[in-house]
């Protein structure tokens, strides 16, 4: 749980470079994925993946990020992953690392996965919820699916070091529970009543084009969508209701905001004790994550930018006090491609590989 000090984990480097492979290297979470390891101290991209593009020169496909030697993409053969990997980052559609993650943990490679398929502990409740993906599609690994670790850092830290899969949380679910978790961590707010308002780039969408994202659509306009049953709502109850030790149910509102990169994610909620201040709440937030350095807390009457964690893998987070109406109102910025996908996928790699959870990621936003 939060408060574990995972920036100094023993054996502050590793003994040898690990190799990593990257499946799905074009889409936007690969993409960053491969950005972030190629500065890496202890990581080398060894296998790139994918199946559209594979026998592909790497520059060919993307010569804005150029690779050493520039690789070929190859199709995603475990045998051949297992060879030349000994961590493999899937960054997939939704239905399709559930297909690879078995063959690649059999061979011995250590999985994070960018997707959900490994998100949920129940293999019926994904069904459910990601009913479309997983129509034709025969599961029937619920063991695996009770045994992968959520992928949270700062509250998994321990289970992800010894992690065989360990599935990434999405970007919604990280900005809201990172500020969310410690009060009903510590009983402060009641748990009926939650209301979380959310609001995110394009890139969210992925890369495959899609009419919403068009410049025409999205452009000088603001939108909600998945108003009622959006697939992460369950994601975060599930979650919510681990630390909480009870049932939750919550109210989740996304939005798209004509821009390509940043989550905002505002959290209500109402306080037990209406004598509690902001400055008190602060204080819970900053004993929690004081010594995790993906997560800043800003001062009292400090409200969070999404620009200022562009390009970073900083939560930002704040906490208000309106003593009119008892709520708590909580506030998280982060970058939805680096924190909340690649950049978190990388801190678990890290971990995994016995390093501190920060190792090769950037802290401070790209500003203005």
């Amino acid at each position: 749980m939060a408060g574990s000090n995972w920036s100094a984990v023993e054996g502050m480097a590793a003994a040898k470079t690990s190799r990593v492979a990257v499946i799905g290297a074009s889409g936007y979470g690969g993409l960053q994925t491969i950005r972030l390891l190629q500065g890496h101290p202890s990581f080398s991209v060894t296998f790139l993946g994918g199946e559209r593009s594979a026998g592909q020169r790497w520059s060919s496909v993307c010569s804005f990020l150029p690779l050493p030697d520039d690789p070929r993409i190859e199709s995603a053969d475990p045998d051949r992953i297992a060879e030349a990997a000994d961590f493999a980052v899937l960054s997939l559609p939704n239905g399709l690392a559930c297909q690879m993650a078995p063959q690649l943990i059999e061979r011995g490679v250590r999985v994070v996965d960018l997707s959900a398929d490994f998100r949920y502990r129940s293999l019926d409740q994904w069904k459910q919820v990601y009913a479309l993906e997983a129509k034709g599609l025969q599961r029937d690994d619920a063991a695996l699916c009770r045994s992968a670790v959520y992928g949270l850092p700062e509250w998994h830290g321990p289970a992800i070091a010894e992690a065989s899969l360990v599935a990434a949380p999405g970007c919604f679910p990280t900005a809201s529970l990172l500020p969310l978790l410690p009060f009903l961590k510590q009983g402060l707010i009641d748990t009926d009543g939650i209301v979380i308002d959310a609001k995110t780039g394009t890139s969210g969408g992925g890369r495959v084009p899609k009419e919403a994202m068009l410049l025409a659509e999205a452009s000088e306009s603001i939108s909600p969508y998945g108003v009622i049953g959006h697939r992460h709502t369950s994601e975060i109850e599930q979650m919510a209701q681990d630390v909480a030790g009870q049932d939750i149910q919550l109210q989740f509102t996304p939005h798209l905001v004509p821009m390509v990169r940043g989550l905002l994610s505002t959290v209500y909620a109402r306080l037990r004790d209406p004598g509690l201040t902001a400055e008190d709440c602060t204080t819970v937030l900053d004993a929690v994550y004081r010594h995790h350095p993906c997560v800043s807390v800003l001062p009292v009457g400090t409200y969070p930018a999404t620009k200022w964690a562009r390009n970073s893998n900083r939560a930002l987070l704040s906490v208000q006090v309106d003593s009119r109406t008892g709520r708590l109102i909580l506030m998280s910025a982060i970058d939805n491609l680096i924190k909340g996908q690649a950049g978190q996928g990388l801190q678990c790699l890290n971990l995994m590989a016995g390093l501190p959870s920060e190792t090769g990621l950037p802290q401070q936003g790209f500003y203005p």
